[in-house]
């Protein structure tokens, strides 16, 4: 497909991972950029505008990072597919700019080498070379260029570096494609791939004018489900790949050892390197860093620094929020007429965002905590610290990434599991990701433990850190009941490249700060503001001709439904009241306080000022005279909480990572189902032994 809908070009940037491409997108487009998904799939889809040094406008697009296009992952499958304009929203690329660490120059040219190949116009940008200069490594840019027919840029894209000298490349009307190649199809193979072509346009794979390096792909590729292909066709491309590999034993292995031969040539005549390899600032760290005890020791510190910065630095941030949202409620009271409008405006809409928005902070630190620790390489050695805990429960190293960002927020941790090749981990990371304790359930982790140990700090903050300890364990647990149980598939051996430690791009990190903010509050604010004012107008109508705020509660559709579940809630020692608390929560765990708020008619129930709303639950009684909230409550509540699928957000995302309902349903079943079990059990054992 040619890109006729526009005369502004659009140019690929690509690279492996960790080459540093996104850092230049960034640094060519800044703010100009639109982010938005691949349909069909949960890949990150970036175009991004600039201007060539004669002022002409360019659109760029940041590609999946990859290691080769032969497929593995949905990255992969969406680099692959882009490049050969196999994506019928995405024009094919007039050109592609490849991006590669200089530091690592062989491994990355195996991906420069297969792109090279598809006969686009190119330019190569041999970044970082402020770290290959370090190693006193010498790539001599000019001979490259000459032995490749393409450009060559030299570049740093963290200082801008090269920028101009990119900028003038880009600019040029004639820029070339490249006449090297790297590796050569045996005859055999070729005259194999030629006769398939007809098979494969059949299934819809390819079509008839493709080129002969889509059934190459296709064929040689490792995740061909990826391929657009229906799954009745796919037996006719396995039967396919079982023939080549019948008649030509070991074609791919050939093919990919002729192209690593072709690099390591032309790698002999560009690059020089010392006799004696110099020792890297990495090479140092990694002795820390990667150590079996003090890579641990390290590990710690990071998540102790990282639970400071969220659960104590955010905390004034909160209090300002919270108290905008207060005075902007105050203001529109002091404006407006007593009335239902006013209502909506004030308990619905306004709360609503509030209860949203006051999460800002800790989502901010997050994801500028994980910015800072990939952009500075430390990332990947994290995996690898964890990859053998992970091993234990049938995972690798890369599912630990999702979960540890899981515990801002399940969403973005459910989005991050889309980096693991393999299907089946995959899909127990997504469905374990929500069991980390996020920020969502603090308000009522604060409100019942409170309750539970008034003015104990120290026992407060033990009892936070068990909970937490909790779903961790049971994350584990179930992890390894999934992996080793009941899914089916291989797990993939982690397979990571250990990037060099560099200097951090803090414009780049800024602006996925600034994204991952704005997607959540977009996101998760519409979903919870709309279940604000729902749970408003239950609380509101019908209306009941009396003053007493209880009995208009008891009557509404909100009170209604309370007393409709009390009878499946009583056993765990919860009323009807903590029904509508626990019916509102499943929208969104935060809305269990506002809630109580409204059912126990408290002004304040929000989160830096609970005393109030734990004085009313303190007080209040069973008909026989008991109080409600006792501590064996209080605990099957925390429990519950701990591990009830309590997210309309959550549930909206794993339904579209995943491409169907059946797994949200299962992940809704087993988290709620255990932790009403545990509950029961809490309470009733509890009850039994006289506590």
């Amino acid at each position: 497909m040619s890109n006729v809908a526009s005369d502004i070009p659009l140019i690929a940037i690509v690279g492996n991972p960790n080459s540093g491409k996104t850092t230049l997108f960034n640094l060519l487009t800044g703010l100009k950029q639109k982010v938005a998904n691949y349909p069909g799939v949960t890949v990150e889809k970036k175009i991004g505008e600039c201007y060539s040094q004669h002022g002409k406008k360019l659109r760029l697009i940041d590609l999946p990072g990859a290691y080769s296009l032969n497929a593995r992952s949905p990255d992969e499958a969406v680099l692959r597919d882009v490049l050969l304009g196999r994506r019928p929203e995405t024009p094919r690329p007039d050109r592609v700019v490849c991006v590669v660490d200089s530091a690592n120059l062989e491994r990355n040219l195996y991906l420069v080498s297969q792109v090279l190949e598809l006969g686009l116009p190119a330019i190569l940008v041999l970044n970082m070379v402020d770290v290959a200069e370090k190693r006193e490594w010498r790539i001599d840019a000019a001979k490259l260029s000459e032995l490749l027919g393409i450009p060559v840029i030299k570049t740093q894209a963290v200082t801008g570096r090269g920028l101009i000298e990119l900028k003038l490349a880009l600019s040029r009307d004639d820029l070339p494609a490249t006449k090297w190649r790297s590796a050569v199809i045996p005859d055999g193979v070729r005259t194999a791939l030629e006769q398939s072509r007809g098979p494969l346009c059949e299934t819809g794979a390819i079509h008839a004018k493709a080129s002969l390096l889509e059934p190459l792909y296709l064929l040689s590729g490792h995740d061909p489900t990826h391929y657009g292909i229906e799954d009745s066709q796919m037996g006719r491309v396995h039967e396919l790949r079982r023939s080549i590999d019948g008649a030509f034993p070991g074609w791919e292995d050939e093919l990919v050892s002729a192209r690593y031969r072709s690099i390591e040539e032309l790698c002999a005549e560009v690059l020089r390197r010392p006799d004696q390899e110099i020792e890297t600032i990495t090479t140092k760290l990694d002795r820390i860093f990667l150590h079996p005890v003090l890579g641990f020791v390290n590990l710690v510190f990071v998540f102790a620094l990282l639970g400071y910065l969220i659960f104590s630095v955010a905390a004034a941030p909160m209090d300002w929020i919270d108290g905008w949202f207060g005075q902007l409620g105050a203001w529109v009271e002091s404006l407006m007429p007593p009335g239902d409008l006013r209502d909506l405006i004030v308990n619905g809409v306004i709360s609503g965002v509030g209860g949203v928005v006051i999460f800002l902070p800790q989502i901010v630190i997050l994801f500028l905590f994980i910015g800072l620790m990939e952009d500075t390489g430390y990332m990947s050695r994290l995996a690898f610290i964890m990859d053998w805990l992970m091993s234990k429960v049938g995972l690798n190293g890369k599912s630990f990434l999702p979960f540890l960002s899981s515990y801002a927020c399940a969403v973005p941790g459910v989005m991050a599991a889309r980096t693991i090749e393999s299907p089946k981990d995959r899909l127990v990371t997504i469905l374990i990701a929500p069991l980390a304790s996020c920020s969502a359930r603090l308000p009522v982790y604060t409100l019942l433990i409170g309750l539970l140990f008034p003015a104990k700090p120290l026992t407060q903050g033990l009892l936070m850190m068990g909970l937490y300890a909790l779903g961790t364990g049971a994350a584990f647990v179930f992890a390894w009941i999934f992996s080793k149980g009941i899914m089916k598939g291989d797990s993939s051996p982690m397979i990571l490249e250990m990037p060099p430690y560099k200097r951090p791009s803090l414009k780049s990190i800024l602006l996925l700060v600034w994204q991952r903010a704005k997607a959540f509050l977009v996101r998760a604010g519409s979903i919870i503001l709309g279940i604000s004012i729902l749970i408003w107008a239950a609380s509101t109508y019908p209306k009941t001709d009396t003053e007493d705020k209880s009995l208009q509660l008891a009557n509404s559709f909100a009170g209604q439904a309370g007393h409709f579940i009390e009878p499946v809630i009583k056993p765990l020692g919860y009323d009807w009241k903590i029904g509508i608390g626990l019916i509102g929560s499943f929208a969104a765990r935060e809305v269990f306080n506002t809630t109580l708020g409204v059912v126990y008619a408290v002004e304040s129930g929000d989160d830096d000022n609970l005393d109030p709303l734990r004085e009313k639950l303190a007080a209040e009684r069973r008909a026989d005279g008991r109080p409600v909230f006792t501590p064996l409550v209080c605990l099957s509540l925390l429990v519950f909480y701990v591990f009830a699928m309590q997210c309309i957000s959550t549930i909206a995302i794993v339904r579209r990572e995943t491409g169907t309902w059946k797994w949200p349903l299962v992940q809704l079943g087993y988290m709620t189902g255990t932790a009403y079990v545990l509950s029961l059990l809490i309470y009733q054992v509890g009850s039994a032994l006289g506590y």
